[in-house]
């Protein structure tokens, strides 16, 4: 009798194949004017979308331990000090908007436009936690003050057109694929 509660041999592959994903695509980057955009986002998303929230969580967060441990699968790097640079708090976003989006995605199996809602509540939560982790350590941390203003259009106006877009191509890549994830599953 199987454990719910354990993750099979496919799943570890699958959580450690987002995870690799994940990493890659912070390096991945789109040169686009003042903000240049990575594919973190569109591989986190996907991780939620396709292996639902557990897997897609336990990828995230073996990704985030992976770079605290010294492994330089960030963006700027890696290491324990990371945390205090401030766009830690979008990484920290990544893995509830993850959860988030995985537990829409169980519940709405199939569905392109739960997909897209997904995706959207995904980038809430990231860019919620992004932008007030930015804020607290740039005016209390780093002593370099940032207004509001100047957050919204830094932290989130320059950035949210690429990921609404990668929102929208995640629902088709996730629609083609899940299927197959799921076939998959089923022979587990």
């Amino acid at each position: 009798m199987k454990n719910e509660k354990t993750l099979d041999v496919r799943g570890m592959v699958l959580c450690a194949l987002f995870t690799a994903l994940i990493a890659t695509g912070a390096f991945i980057k789109i040169p686009i004017p003042y903000v240049p955009i990575t594919l973190q986002f569109l591989f986190t998303n996907l991780a939620g979308l396709l292996l639902g929230r557990k897997r897609g969580l336990i990828s995230v967060c073996l990704y985030i331990f992976i770079g605290l441990a010294g492994i330089p699968v960030f963006t700027a790097g890696g290491g324990l000090a990371y945390i205090f640079k401030p766009t830690f708090g979008y990484i920290i976003g990544f893995a509830g908007g993850t959860w988030l989006a995985g537990l829409i995605s169980e519940r709405n199996p199939n569905n392109g436009k739960a997909y897209i809602l997904a995706g959207f509540a995904n980038m809430a939560i990231v860019y919620t936690i992004g932008l007030f982790y930015l804020y607290f350590m740039s005016n209390y941390y780093l002593g370099n003050p940032i207004g509001v203003k100047a957050l919204f259009i830094s932290g989130f106006l320059l950035c949210a057109p690429g990921d609404i877009i990668s929102c929208l191509i995640c629902s088709l890549i996730a629609k083609k694929l899940l299927p197959i994830v799921n076939r998959g599953k089923a022979a587990a």
